[in-house]
């Protein structure tokens, strides 16, 4: 059983790799790691979406990660950037900042707030009606009719 899913996670993510490799420049970066990246910048101009986990082996990982892939367009037309950290012993600033139990799904504004947590995988149909009902993404639809 774990020869299986540790084949499904390198295959999820040498297929994630390379599909950036490959992407359009809009997806370019679409997926983060943890330890490289500092939530501030994103600050006003991305929606970071955050999966931590307490393995890259974890089955509610691998399962939302399938599920970001599937539908990365719907989640890059509106201004989100995925970071993953399936580290705990490399403690980057994200895990203590968002201090996870396990799994845990979590969707920051544009103004840097934590706007949802979820202990379990989302689907991006859920997590797009989420940040559509947002008053800045109300805004931006608005101005982009």
């Amino acid at each position: 059983m774990k020869s299986i899913l540790s084949a499904v996670f390198v295959g999820l993510f040498s297929t994630i790799a390379q599909a950036q490799a490959v992407a359009p420049p809009a997806l370019q970066g679409f997926i983060r790691q943890a330890v490289d990246t500092d939530l501030s910048e994103f600050k006003w101009t991305k929606r970071p979406v955050i999966v931590l986990a307490e393995s890259a082996d974890d089955p509610a990982f691998i399962e939302q990660m399938e599920l970001i892939e599937r539908h990365a367009d719907d989640l890059v037309a509106r201004d989100v950037v995925v970071i993953v950290d399936t580290d705990p012993a490399a403690r980057s600033d994200i895990r203590q900042k968002l201090r996870p139990r396990g799994f845990m799904l979590t969707l920051v504004g544009k103004d840097g707030g934590v706007k949802l947590r979820k202990p379990f995988p989302w689907d991006v149909r859920e997590i797009t009606r989420s940040i559509d009902k947002m008053p800045m993404r109300q805004r931006e639809i608005r101005e982009a009719k």
